[in-house]
């Protein structure tokens, strides 16, 4: 059960990673290709700037960061800072981890449900960007398409906390006496 759960986090993770890659190179291209059209302004050929393109390039950001934190999430990428940890036993710092794992995971289903929220507002009152007219709660849901793989992710990493504190998984980095088996 276990081994499906993990295979199950790291397809999320990865699929959202990737998909949030593909914007960001989507943003790129558009965004060149907006750039270009400005210099052919002045040639009347009838070529332009994308409009919209700071619209398209706010909501393709917002939903490529959500994307990438289930990925970060999974890999233990978060920024922390380890000043003690390889200085106390395996148990304490496997204690610490499931502690700010669970933390993580708190973080993830608020900012989810806030998310959700949002989007429900926006939604409810037909909001759209200035210069576009894009429903701005599209943009909240492609950002809460990431924001709930970071919600299942981290649930999983939670599950993963306790088998390494229960001593099922050992790695390296615990602590200093990991590499002994509790």
């Amino acid at each position: 059960m276990y081994r499906f759960a993990n295979r199950c986090a790291e397809i999320t993770a990865v699929s959202l990673a990737l998909a949030g890659g593909a914007v960001i190179i989507l943003i790129t291209a558009l965004t060149c290709i907006s750039i270009i059209g400005r210099a052919f302004v002045p040639l009347e050929l009838g070529i332009g700037p994308i409009l919209g393109i700071y619209d398209i390039t706010e909501i393709g950001m917002a939903a490529a960061i959500f994307a990438f934190l289930p990925w970060a999430q999974l890999n233990d990428s978060h920024a922390r800072v380890d000043l003690f940890r390889d200085r106390i036993p395996f148990v304490m710092a496997a204690g610490l981890d499931l502690l700010f794992t669970m933390a993580m995971l708190v973080v993830a289903s608020v900012g989810t449900w806030r998310l959700y929220l949002g989007m429900q507002d926006k939604l409810a009152y037909g909001e759209t960007t200035l210069i576009a007219q894009i429903p701005v709660w599209y943009g909240y849901a492609a950002g809460l398409v990431g924001a709930s793989g970071f919600v299942l992710v981290s649930v999983f990493c939670v599950i993963r906390a306790l088998r390494r504190l229960a001593g099922y998984e050992v790695e390296p980095d615990i602590g200093r006496d990991s590499d002994v088996q509790p």
